[in-house]
């Protein structure tokens, strides 16, 4: 059954409110967690679920995705019906770029016309999670569901970035809102409202149907905010409420499209006991690795307690020496080198960066190939760093790949 299910992951956002990480990147392609980026948690999901039949629809600023996938992934016999096809716009169906999710879809209709799958499962490429699709297929087929929707419950303070899903007792969808100003709470929980997760498992001949029909209309072309509310009472539209792989108390699901988030989730790696596991070997997220030597944490005074350089609750990545410095809560990426007696506190370092002697950094997300100087500090006067850097309306600091710093 599995082989009769192809995926689609919707990888050519923009990433606006990720600016300026995707100054030059995809928003899939974003780092994350010190050695992978954002899509290796889709798509490990998928080979984790066994699903190997992939299409990657990329479009904007596409080099560092394009050549991820092709370094990273390239995991796959295509003589044995396995694959990740990078697909950027093909204008076959108009001479446009991609004008919405719906829309990315309805020109790639080629694509299921030649794997004539049974089902598509559509995917976002900009969410954090551990989920096991075989189970959100078995209750498709079980429900001989049309389109079924995973979705997860989320504070009603936060219900209003995402699509509202309404339910009966079956679990069929009867109301589908898309980021509406004021969500409609669940009929059990008044503080809470069910959320789509942004995935979609259609079966492939409705899915073509819809997407054309919204082409001959003025539309955003959207799965939520067009698509989905149109099939209301008019097809088999079912929920399927979120099975967390992840093994802990909370379900956990992030999506990290702005900058707050972004840092947010990178933080949940670093508590001692995180709310998101890397490190269950039952379920493990791949990446492409670099050959490069191991982490080296090295001082030259001699050690005595209370001296300078500790690492406290951080990720450390290959590839970096840290020289009598302070680490603490912090997500150290690959080829980072940070010099004596500076301190980095809740901070994200990207790949390749380096920090001189005496600096401060807090709060604060440092983008590849940055340069800090000695004695710099970032993070403690905000409004002196709003003349350099991005600051986020909750105080993170962010400085974009390769800025001179002074």
């Amino acid at each position: 059954m599995l082989k009769k299910v192809l995926v689609m992951l919707l990888a050519g956002g923009q990433g606006e409110r990720l600016y300026p990480l995707t100054k030059d990147r995809a928003k899939p392609a974003v780092p994350f967690g010190g050695i992978y980026r954002i899509i290796d948690f889709p798509l490990s999901n998928c080979i984790n679920s066994g699903l190997h039949r992939i299409c990657v629809l990329t479009q904007y600023k596409s080099y560092s995705l394009d050549r991820h996938l092709r370094i990273g992934w390239n995991i796959f016999n295509y003589e044995l019906g396995e694959f990740v096809e990078n697909i950027p716009p093909q204008k076959r169906t108009s001479d446009m770029w991609y004008q919405g999710t719906a829309d990315a879809v309805y020109q790639n209709v080629y694509v299921m016309e030649r794997e004539r799958p049974d089902m598509v499962l559509i995917l976002a490429g900009d969410h954090i999670y551990r989920m096991d699709y075989r189970e959100l297929i078995d209750f498709h087929i079980a429900k001989k569901s049309e389109l079924t929707v995973p979705c997860i419950e989320v504070p009603i303070k936060e219900a209003s970035r995402f699509g509202i899903v309404s339910i009966d007792d079956e679990q069929r969808i009867v109301d589908f809102v898309e980021k509406p100003a004021n969500p409609k709470p669940m009929p059990s929980n008044p503080d809470a409202a069910l959320v789509s997760m942004g995935i979609y498992l259609f079966n492939t001949e409705l899915l073509v149907k819809r997407v054309i029909d919204d082409t001959k209309k003025d539309t955003k072309h959207d799965f939520g905010k067009d698509i989905i509310p149109s099939m209301i009472n008019k097809d088999r539209l079912y929920s399927f409420i979120f099975v967390d792989k992840n093994n802990k108390a909370v379900k956990y699901w992030r999506d990290i499209g702005t900058l707050d988030a972004y840092w947010e989730a990178n933080m949940d790696l670093v508590r001692i006991d995180p709310i998101f596991n890397l490190y269950d070997k039952a379920w493990p997220f791949r990446t492409y690795h670099e050959q490069i030597p191991p982490a080296k944490i090295v001082s030259s005074e001699p050690f005595h307690w209370g001296s300078f350089g500790m690492i406290i609750n951080s990720i450390l990545s290959n590839g970096c020496i840290i020289s009598n410095a302070h680490v603490e809560r912090s997500v150290i990426s690959p080829n980072v080198r940070i010099e004596n007696h500076s301190e980095v506190y809740d901070s994200i370092l990207m790949e390749g960066v380096k920090v001189g002697k005496n600096v401060k950094i807090r709060n604060a997300i440092i983008d590849k190939l940055v340069v800090v100087p000695d004695g710099k500090q970032i993070g403690y006067n905000l409004e002196e760093d709003k003349k350099q850097f991005t600051v986020t309306e909750k105080g993170i600091v962010v400085a974009h790949k390769e800025m001179p710093l002074q």
